[in-house]
């Protein structure tokens, strides 16, 4: 691993143009100061899936993170920009469970097909990265996961206060983990940045943006929906436990694809480190965390039920698009355009 990788910056990221009218109103408000002007047909004709609902939910919900650099702190809680967000939210909302309409209500039942290994991984980019991937693949890929990885676990933290017992022990167990287990230098985060280096990409914070399609903006925006309401901990409970469940086989291929292709020890670290790591996690999860959120709230079996399959349904669309791409010989970042070298 090297050891002198620069660690994930702490600067906020700069702003990026919109996308559509919501995410450029966003941009405007956001600059301006005043509060976002759209038109009212403009959230009717925004797609759930598309660039400019996605973009827009992203920037919104990146206030409660880092924020933008030159926006002032304060518009985290600005009551117009929640007010658009809620809108946002609620069509992201009904397109997921429209599309989920006949997936599990029972935890057992949303998670036992994750629990073996599928026989055809034809479908699978960790696969694919690990028999045929190449070099630009393998950074491509990091890039557009690098606005997750490089806040790594800080969306799961939102739900620690809306746990009791089992489950509020098990989770910052977890997240004691991820967080390097009080050693900076091991955060999670700061170990992707030293894998992004491995691979001469930018490994500033949000550097990567302006380049992620809707289809991937989509798996970081559920997090932060899942996360920042109440109402839904469920649901990120049933998303935290999909993650590790299906972690650490992935992390096995991801980092035997870093390998062959020679991309660096820290890039193959990364994921090894995720091996060992996320195997034990499944446990205390689906035991402690999945266990003792439904023995004191059995209620929410059904939210930990979706929670599941929304993050299956989003990282299949997300393996669809990245696959399809690159069997094309295209590059799969939005603008159809390669990364050049860092």
């Amino acid at each position: 691993m090297n050891a002198t990788a620069p660690a994930a910056t702490d600067s906020a990221p700069t702003l990026v143009e919109g996308r559509g009218d919501v995410s450029a109103a966003v941009v405007d408000s956001l600059r301006t100061g005043r509060p976002p002007a759209h038109g009212p047909a403009a959230l009717l004709k925004a797609d759930p899936w598309g660039e400019d609902l996605q973009l827009a939910l992203h920037l919104l919900y990146e206030l409660h993170y880092r924020g933008f650099a030159g926006i002032d702190d304060d518009r985290e809680w600005d009551p117009d920009l929640l007010r658009l967000r809620r809108a946002l939210e609620t069509r992201f909302l009904h397109a997921l469970r429209t599309e989920l309409h006949d997936a599990p209500r029972s935890a057992e039942e949303a998670f036992a097909p994750l629990l073996v290994e599928p026989v055809d991984l034809s479908g699978s980019v960790s696969r694919h990265l690990e028999t045929e991937g190449e070099l630009w693949q393998l950074r491509e890929y990091a890039a557009l996961r690098s606005l997750y990885h490089l806040k790594e676990a800080d969306p799961h933290l939102w739900v620690v206060p809306r746990l009791t017992g089992r489950a509020k022990a098990g989770m910052v167990a977890v997240e004691y983990d991820e967080f390097g287990a009080g050693r900076a230098e091991r955060i999670h985060a700061r170990l992707f940045s030293a894998l992004m280096a491995d691979l001469g990409l930018d490994t500033s914070y949000g550097a990567h943006l302006d380049r992620a399609p809707a289809v991937l903006l989509a798996t970081v925006n559920l997090m932060s929906l899942f996360g920042l309401h109440r109402a839904l901990r469920g649901a990120l409970v049933g998303h935290f436990a999909c993650v590790e469940i299906t972690s650490s086989p992935g992390s096995r291929r991801l980092a035997a694809a870093m390998r062959r292709c020679g991309a660096g020890p820290a890039a193959e670290h990364f994921y090894a480190e995720h091996v060992e790591a996320d195997a034990v996690h499944e446990q205390v999860v689906r035991r402690e965390v999945v266990g003792g959120l439904l023995a004191e709230e059995p209620e929410l079996e059904p939210d930990v039920a979706f929670g599941c399959a929304a993050t299956v349904l989003l990282e299949d669309r997300l393996s669809t698009h990245l696959l399809t791409a690159w069997a094309g010989g295209r590059s799969a970042l939005r603008g159809g355009t390669a990364l050049g070298s860092g």
